[in-house]
């Protein structure tokens, strides 16, 4: 009996050193899997604030990996902290996760929302290399006192998520007591109005925007003392007039008696200004632009497609392809606007006015529409040979245009061409300062002082700033 219990400890210990052990895997293949993709640190900050959020990284497979690298892209500056398996720091090696089993990793944020100089959004990163393949995880935090729209909805009609601010018989109110940040698509649903009040801040993150859908509703009523501002959520000077920070308001078909309203704002630094686009019911109801500024966007200042617009001191300027594009048709009035394309950011090769009345699918099939446009005693100029391009079917549907008391910069050049009238062409309407965004006349030398029609200076008696142009119209948004 005293010589079997020796050798029974040898042969349990020759069995445990013989057990098989995991393999690493070097597989090119595998990839880690995560609890999330995004790790969102939720929480509204209302004052100097902390919050720890985990993030569980999953081995699914019947080998070991190795994570080879970990790295915050941040590193020492970035305001999140990581912690992986007990150590601290921005970036790790040779982290092994046993076959199917998963490593924790602790994720924490420390933000003052008070700090002005702080950004809305705070956004950083978490790199995985396993086996060659890099894997991203992105880390975002709030990071000032505001009113956070974040997208919590997805179709897959639409490109972004979204979020519905106003839902089908309801009525939202944005007021000025804080700034509103939009992270996604704020959407305004079926018969739901979301009406943004005078002074209103709204930022708006990348891939983002405000969208109404068909039938619903979408009221700004800013004041020329504090009307409604509409920007990208970076606050960083060298963010300031950076174009395509954003994407788009999107205006769908709306209904009867409930026509979108934007008046006394200023909307810039997307990739589109604003889109408004029938579908179902085109020009049933109508976007009245009054007192508005639509600038520096990348792509269009306005992209409308069969709809109905009426816009008095309206400008639109700086944009990287069209200031103002129609398509299909519609019905338009624009009375004393400027459109100003002084884009510098990249070549530009489109008109900054454009229209279209038709399209022709994929079996050649011609579609056409009727299309009526309006300007007067406007201004389009910018730094292109032709500002104004049209591309309008030759057959009977109704379509007409008319420039009345209009400054162009164009080859056209002349009022004896149908859809001209009391037209200036190919003078420099001298704006005090279009590199600082400024399209006031800064000569009583301007062609456009004093060039308009008293007739439609009296439809629209005050300027963009508030001065009187009844007697002595200048073109234009702005009064000398």
């Amino acid at each position: 009996m005293k010589r079997f219990f020796p050798i029974l400890l040898f042969c349990l210990a020759l069995l445990g050193s013989c057990k098989k052990e995991n393999t690493i895997s070097t597989d090119p293949s595998y990839k880690l899997a995560f609890s999330v993709d995004t790790v969102l640190f939720d929480t509204i900050f209302t004052s100097l604030g902390s919050s720890t959020h985990q993030l569980k990284i999953y081995n699914n497979y019947q080998e070991d990996l190795v994570i080879s690298k970990i790295r915050l892209m941040g590193g020492e500056s970035s305001r999140f902290r990581i912690n992986v398996d007990g150590e601290v720091g921005t970036d790790f090696s040779d982290k092994t996760i046993p076959a199917n089993d998963s490593l924790y990793t602790f994720l924490n944020v420390t933000i003052d929302p008070n700090d002005t100089n702080t950004p809305f959004v705070v956004e950083d990163s978490l790199l995985f290399i396993t086996n060659g393949n890099n894997q991203m995880i992105k880390l975002v935090a709030w990071g000032q006192n505001a009113n956070y729209i974040i997208a919590d909805q997805s179709i897959s009609m639409l490109r972004y998520p979204f979020k519905i601010v106003a839902d089908s018989l309801e009525t939202t109110h944005w007021t000025n007591e804080r700034p509103y940040v939009i992270y996604g698509y704020a959407l305004i649903n079926s018969y739901g109005t979301l009406h943004i009040h005078e002074g209103t801040h709204i930022y708006v993150h990348d891939k983002s925007g405000i969208l109404s859908w068909s039938d619903g509703q979408l009221i700004v009523e800013g004041t020329a003392e504090n009307p409604v501002i509409i920007e990208g959520d970076r606050l960083e000077p060298y963010f300031k007039n950076q174009s395509g920070q954003w994407d788009r308001i999107w205006l769908m078909d709306g209904r009867p008696g409930a026509d979108h309203r934007i008046e006394h704002a200023i909307i810039r630094n997307a990739f589109i200004g604003i889109q408004p686009q029938s579908f179902l019911k085109p020009t049933q109801a109508a976007l009245y632009l009054n007192n508005c500024i639509i600038e520096n966007h990348s792509g269009i200042g306005i992209y409308a497609v069969l709809y109905a617009i009426e816009a008095n001191n309206l400008v639109i300027d700086n944009c990287g392809q069209y200031a103002f594009a129609i398509e299909l048709g519609g019905e338009y009035y624009l009375r004393h606007s400027t459109i100003a394309n002084y884009w510098w950011s990249s070549p530009r090769t489109t008109n900054s006015l454009f229209f279209n009345n038709y399209y022709d699918d994929e079996s050649g099939e011609r579609y056409e529409y009727p299309f009526h446009f309006e300007m007067g005693n406007s201004i389009v100029y910018g730094t292109a040979q032709e500002e104004f391009g049209t591309n309008l079917s030759a057959s009977e549907v109704d379509t007409t245009y008319l420039f009345d008391h209009c400054l162009f910069k164009s080859d056209c050049n002349s009022n004896d061409l149908p859809g001209f009238s009391n037209c200036i062409f190919n003078q420099d309407p001298m704006f005090v300062d279009y590199r600082n965004y400024d399209y006031h006349l800064s000569d009583i030398l301007s062609p456009a002082v004093g060039a308009g029609s008293p007739a439609i200076g009296a439809l629209v008696p005050y300027d963009l700033d508030g001065k009187s142009r009844l007697y002595t119209p200048d073109l234009g948004a702005y009064q000398y």
